[in-house]
């Protein structure tokens, strides 16, 4: 008799994990179907943005919005400045010359592309590559506010000045903004609607091909991303 209850025991705890990571498992499918609708659904908002300044440019061009790219449950979102050339002729982020500068980065902290999300402040080229400007930040920031909101990032690492500021800015640090050589690599905490996230500036990955000995530099930075990304 002792056996026979042993064993409903067993079955029914087997059963019960089952069931839990069914559900488990169900509730993760259909939280990354809603944010995928949603990432969508600025995806369609940005190739109608009439109101972009940069919105007749790249019609004329011929060429695409970036909107970003990567898992929508990434605990890691890297955060650049506005496209370039390459990356608006394929309509996705970071696939130049700074792009495998960054792959780089990431291999050299054992985290692959597919784990983290890759977007930009602003979501069109800017003509000639030249800085983003206020009226550009002004008009896609919203749209990346989104993002953060959907994809609930746990660390935000934003790749160059323009994104440092307007990402410590917007989640309260706008205190603690300094020149980015001052405060690259360093770990900046703070509270958002959905918990605690922790921003880290970077220089951006492109600076390293104008100035080699920055990759060392950058190194170091991703090797602090790598400890938190274990951590959380």
């Amino acid at each position: 008799m002792e056996s026979k209850n042993k064993t409903i025991r067993n079955v029914s705890w087997i059963v019960f994990n089952y069931l839990r990571i069914s559900r488990d498992k169900y509730y993760h499918i259909i939280m990354d179907e809603e944010r995928t609708g949603k990432l969508r659904e600025i995806k369609d908002e940005i190739v109608n943005l009439k109101d972009s300044p940069l919105y007749e440019e790249r019609v004329r061009d011929r060429v695409f919005p970036v909107i970003g790219e990567g898992n929508h449950d990434a605990k890691i979102m890297f955060v650049g400045e506005a496209p370039g050339k390459n990356e608006a002729e394929t309509g996705r982020p970071f696939c130049g010359a700074a792009g495998r500068v960054l792959d780089e980065l990431l291999a050299h902290i054992n985290l692959p592309r597919k784990e983290v999300y890759v977007t930009n402040i602003v979501k069109d080229r800017p003509p000639e590559n030249r800085d983003p400007l206020p009226e550009e930040i002004l008009i896609y920031g919203p749209f990346l506010d989104r993002q953060v909101s959907i994809i609930q990032p746990k660390v935000i690492a934003t790749l160059g000045r323009f994104s440092m500021k307007y990402i410590m800015e917007r989640y309260g640090l706008g205190l603690a903004v300094q020149s980015i050589s001052k405060i690259h690599g360093h770990k900046f905490e703070t509270e958002v609607s959905y918990g605690k996230l922790v921003i880290v500036p970077l220089y951006h990955p492109a600076t390293a091909l104008y100035t080699p000995s920055i990759k060392e530099e950058l190194k170091r930075d991703f090797e602090v991303l790598g400890k938190l990304v274990r951590e959380k």
